[in-house]
């Protein structure tokens, strides 16, 4: 039983590391950033704030509803002598104007009949929520790019890690054959001494490799707001995510709606026309109505029911603040003129962008073709001199020599295919797609 469970303990650490590390394509990155990232949580927030604007505008329309009570008992009564008003009385007699017990209930309604600012309080309002909406993809937009900055560089090592392994993998049979041979007589020391050095080069740089990637993603797991301490793995490689980009056309031509940042500029130009708009015409009315009704009970001994009620309309009409308005039009103008220059700056960023992903994007492909051919060339020189060299004609150096060229090549075609990769992300993001 023991024994069992002796075997059995290795094999249930194995399942459990491995379980315990997530599998993650670009996608899987990307969906949990866009998950779990502040940003997006900022982002939703500002959506939600929005909305309530809109109703925070839109309620001042809305009848308003006050109600309220008030008692108030004079201490000394404020009077007059009666003769002041030519009264026949005792001398000393005061006429008072106000009883001691006043008991006051008030129940009013104000409703808001025409408002220029209001109107235009509430298209602001509206036009704001489709910005910040417009926000919230840009925010999407950053973060989709931030990841698959951070994603590809640790795929192009995990690329290499792999290629550095099967290397080794021939390495180390071709020492073992080698050696066998060096016993038989027919090699020097010499040469098993130089296939153990590049061995050992082998192993060393796929050991630098593999820190190199621990690195690269823990700064992906930052991109994605994970925690460094979750272990995960990268699921995708270059040839498939060559193939997911490869329906870009470099051809196709800039469309700036594309862009999440401009349509957001062209929100806040409209946003601040109708700031322009707003202080346009400050010499329209303010229109409101109101209602009100008091119930009271006055008297001083004695109680009594006095109610009033009123009805009536109310209307402002500015006619001089100082140049309060004009100061806020032109400094509105200012502001949608420094939107217009903004524009223009992004749309000559655009075109810069376009045009330099487009020739990153021919020298790319250019350079995985030329590096394709130098590849096979490579392993057809290897294959002979490794050919020759255990047919005893050929000489350590040249398999040596060659064995060299082929993985510098090998390395060469990774990175070429990783900045063709490189070069397709750019195109499809200076595009929007």
């Amino acid at each position: 039983m023991i024994r069992r469970i002796a075997i059995l303990l290795p094999a249930l650490c194995v399942v459990t590391l491995l379980h315990a590390q997530k599998s993650m394509t670009l996608e899987d990155c990307v969906q949990y950033a866009l998950a779990h990232h502040p940003e997006v949580t900022l982002a939703q927030l500002d959506l939600r704030d929005a909305d309530w604007q809109i109703k925070e505008n839109g309620s001042v329309a809305l009848p308003q509803f006050t109600a309220g009570v008030s008692y108030q008992y004079f201490l000394k009564q404020p009077s007059i002598p009666a003769e002041a008003f030519g009264f026949e009385a005792d001398p000393g007699t005061k006429l008072s104007f106000a009883l001691k017990n006043n008991l006051t209930g008030t129940v009013a309604v104000n409703q808001l009949l025409f408002s220029n600012s209001y109107l235009l309080g509430v298209k602001g309002a509206r036009e704001y929520r489709k910005y910040v909406d417009l926000k919230f993809e840009a925010v999407k937009a950053h973060l989709r790019n931030a990841v698959t900055d951070a994603y590809l560089p640790a795929l192009l090592l995990e690329e290499n890690i792999i290629i550095l392994g099967r290397n080794i993998e021939v390495q180390q049979k071709l020492l073992r054959e080698t050696g066998e041979v060096f016993k038989a007589g027919f090699a020097e020391q010499l040469d098993v001494d130089r296939l153990q050095f590049i061995l050992a080069s082998l192993i060393n740089q796929r050991d630098n490799f593999l820190r190199q990637r621990d690195i690269t993603i823990d700064v992906l797991q930052f991109a994605m707001f994970m925690p460094v301490n979750e272990e995960i793995t990268l699921s995708d490689d270059l040839a498939q995510l060559l193939e997911t980009y490869s329906s870009i056309n470099p051809e196709e031509q800039l469309n700036y709606m594309n862009r999440p940042d401009y349509v957001t500029v062209l929100k806040t130009q409209e946003l601040g026309e109708i700031q322009i708009d707003l202080y346009e015409k400050p010499w329209l009315p303010t229109l409101a109505g109101f209602a009100q009704y008091q119930p009271s009970y006055q008297g001083n001994e004695k109680l009594f029911w006095i109610p009033s009620a009123i009805v009536g309309v109310q209307m402002n009409v500015p006619i001089y603040d100082g140049g309060l308005t004009k100061s806020r039009k032109e400094r509105a103008i200012v502001s949608a003129e420094k939107v217009d220059v903004q524009k223009e700056m992004l749309e000559r960023a655009y075109d810069l962008e376009i045009e330099t992903a487009r020739k990153q994007y021919a020298n790319a492909r250019a350079q995985v073709q030329n590096q394709e051919e130098n590849l096979q060339l490579a392993q057809r020189i290897y294959d002979t001199s490794e050919t020759k060299f255990q047919s005893g004609i050929g000489s350590s150096v040249e398999v040596t020599q060659a064995q060299a060229g082929l993985y510098q090549t090998q390395a060469l075609f990774v990175q070429a295919k990783f900045e063709l990769l490189q070069a397709r992300v750019a195109l499809k993001k200076a595009l929007g797609k």
